[in-house]
């Protein structure tokens, strides 16, 4: 029970970590000084989250170790994040079409984790809720604003949702922490959520002049600390400070 709701709560994090440093790698490059901010802001929102979520899992491992400890002095293998979140900020395009993606989905989990027994996820989670609202109108209020655009941005709205699709599943993909965590009513199936998040997604698209991807091959490895080449490079940032001059303190 202990290890699993440890790793429940990584693989929660662990996505936001990831995307707020990626958000964070905006800073002071947005395409103009409104976006800068907006996207700054957002990942700020997802460092508070975070520092909460590993503020607990600290106290649930009981070992001595910090919140600072878990979030920047781990290994690559032992982050548990999706995919999706990894990947670079190619483009505005890219930023934008990864962020979608991925609050849709966080703000469908959010709301059903408002739900579990475990009163402090819950408590998190209906603290956040608000800020991943305002994350999804942002991003979609993005795409649809590229999609039905020039046609350079819906060129280059398309490409991105083309190439970052191939991640989306495994947004739905259960971990042995995951299944056991629903068993304990502390958990969301995420298995319930697919449906109702293509629907979403596809509907936006669509309003947004847009093609829907049709795969049916698609990316997963992340959530058991299998990535892509681009999180060790995001790592080495992330925690270069950390590591670099240790006991520092967020």
């Amino acid at each position: 029970m202990k290890e699993n709701l440890y790793n429940y709560i990584l693989g929660i994090a662990d996505n936001s970590l990831i995307l707020g440093q990626r958000m964070g790698e905006l800073t002071g490059h947005g395409p103009s000084l409104e976006i800068d901010i907006a996207c700054t802001n957002i990942s700020l929102d997802l460092f508070g989250q975070v520092r909460s979520y590993y503020q607990y899992a600290a106290k649930i491992a009981g070992d001595g170790r910090t919140e600072d400890d878990i979030a920047m002095l781990r290994k690559e293998r032992d982050y548990l994040n999706v995919l999706l979140v990894e990947q670079p900020n190619t483009d505005f395009a890219y930023t934008i079409a990864r962020q979608y993606l991925f609050d849709v989905y966080h703000a469908m989990f959010l709301t059903a984790l408002q739900s579990s027994h475990d009163i402090t996820l819950s408590a998190i989670a209906t603290k956040s809720i608000k800020e991943v609202s305002y994350h999804q109108r942002f991003s979609s209020d993005w795409i649809k604003r590229l999609g039905d655009g020039t046609n350079e941005s819906k060129l280059k709205i398309q490409n991105a949702v083309n190439t970052l699709w191939t991640y989306t599943d495994e947004l739905f993909h259960q971990t042995e922490a995951d299944k056991a965590m629903v068993t304990e009513h502390i958990g969301v199936d995420v298995t319930q959520l697919k449906k109702a998040y293509y629907q979403k997604v596809t509907s936006l698209l669509t309003e947004a002049a847009l093609e829907v991807p049709k795969l049916k091959w698609f990316q997963k490895g992340g959530k058991s600390g299998i990535h892509t080449e681009h999180l060790g490079y995001l790592l080495s940032d992330l925690q270069y400070m950390q590591r670099t001059y240790p006991n520092m303190e967020w």
